[in-house]
């Protein structure tokens, strides 16, 4: 029985190319890219040479690029890092309801203990972030914004650029570089344009573990000029804002895998688009069942569903047995048995989200692993069912 992993949101393989790359830096050019030294030298200027590849992906400048042991330091960095800083001219911050818990949760604790206030913003049935509502919460002491590019567990799309350029509009009427704007784009990384100056962001967040890169490195774009508090102190390497010796090995191989996942993104994107569509028409044949997040503007990797009447824990497990790997929502949840707060924050009842699942698709995804799922889905669901004592209504399935 072929094993099927349809879990590519939480982690990714490493890319065998990306090993390649890798490897020298295990073995060879090993040194602390602070030492002075020839062996330091050959380290520091690959970690400049990696600096400058990502940098050029990303259309800003190479000393606009920190890197961080993944996307939840990233995160971590920028939305407590820049209230910090920035103390003196303000304490809110505004964020979203479903934001991955690297930004939610730590807002929500900077909050508890007074350092911000926080505004939350609700989403729509399908996940979406109103701009009209983003503006109307901004206020002359709002000095952070913190909104997602796409979200790691419905796939929906935010209008990044567009609340960038309603950020900057307030700036001009108010006379005021405030506030920063900051996206977490951990899931979109290799799948949609991240060209900051088009997305009109300061700092936005990007890990290895999510683009058939090393786990353990992930990078911050800041942008120039941007006074941050560093969070990490140390030896003062990464401009003192993030100290620490450098994960060689891991920043050569995040370049080299995010070199690879813009050049293939467009190829890679229409094939496993066709996946998604099939998933989904043949997973909502299945009565009681409902997808979650747009129709539309989503992620082409990424399909969640809930299914009236079961749990969806059980449904992995059953799932598991088959040899086939999902989840129930972000993995950096997965201790918790509580319903995802993204499917709740869409308006979804505490009964349907608890019955959720979620597919994501990557480079080995195979047509016939989707139909494979198909197949077996209808009886797993068909059998917790029965198991079920619960057998609620479909107005339950309407936020």
């Amino acid at each position: 029985m072929k094993e099927i992993y349809l879990d590519y949101a939480a982690t990714t393989y490493v890319d065998g190319r990306v090993m390649d790359v890798m490897r020298p830096y295990f073995l060879e050019t090993f040194a602390n890219p602070s030492s002075f030294h020839t062996p330091g030298l050959q380290a520091k200027t690959a970690v400049a040479d990696a600096r400058g590849m990502i940098a050029k992906f990303l259309n800003c400048r190479a000393d606009e690029i920190v890197f961080t042991s993944g996307g939840t330091e990233s995160d971590n960095l920028a939305v407590v890092g820049i209230p910090r800083a920035h103390k003196a001219r303000g304490k809110h911050v505004i964020t979203s309801a479903i934001e991955h818990h690297a930004v939610l949760e730590t807002l929500r604790y900077s909050q508890k203990i007074g350092e911000i206030e926080l505004t939350i913003l609700p989403v729509d049935t399908f996940g979406s972030i109103s701009v009209n509502q983003l503006k109307q919460a901004l206020r002359p002491d709002t000095v952070l914004v913190s909104i997602m590019t796409a979200n790691n567990e419905i796939g929906t799309i935010q209008p990044i650029a567009d609340i960038g350029r309603a950020i900057l509009k307030w700036r001009k009427e108010q006379k005021t570089p405030y506030p920063y704007f900051h996206s977490d784009a951990c899931q979109a990384a290799g799948v949609l344009d991240l060209d900051v100056e088009k997305l009109h962001v300061d700092l936005l967040t990007v890990s290895g573990s999510k683009i058939y890169g090393p786990k353990g490195v992930g990078i911050l774009y800041v942008r120039r000029g941007t006074k941050i508090e560093p969070i990490i102190r140390g030896g003062g390497q990464e401009q003192n804002i993030r100290s620490g010796t450098e994960n060689v090995s891991g920043i050569i191989g995040f370049a080299e895998a995010f070199r690879l996942m813009q050049e293939e993104k467009d190829t890679e994107n229409a094939r496993l688009t066709i996946l998604r569509d099939r998933l989904v028409d043949g997973l909502l044949t299945i009565p009681k069942t409902r997808l979650n997040g747009h129709p539309v503007k989503r992620l082409p990797n990424s399909v969640n569903f809930s299914f009236l009447d079961i749990e969806g824990e059980a449904a992995v497990l059953y799932l598991d047995a088959e040899g086939i790997y999902c989840s129930t929502g972000s993995a950096c949840a997965s201790a918790s048995l509580n319903p995802s707060h993204v499917i709740l924050a869409t308006g979804l009842s505490y009964e349907g989200a608890h019955g959720s699942l979620r597919f994501t698709l990557g480079k080995r995804t195979m047509p016939e692993d989707i139909e494979r799922v198909i197949t077996v889905m209808p009886s797993i669901v068909e059998k917790l069912r029965h198991m079920s004592p619960i057998n609620l209504d479909m107005k339950y399935f309407t936020p």
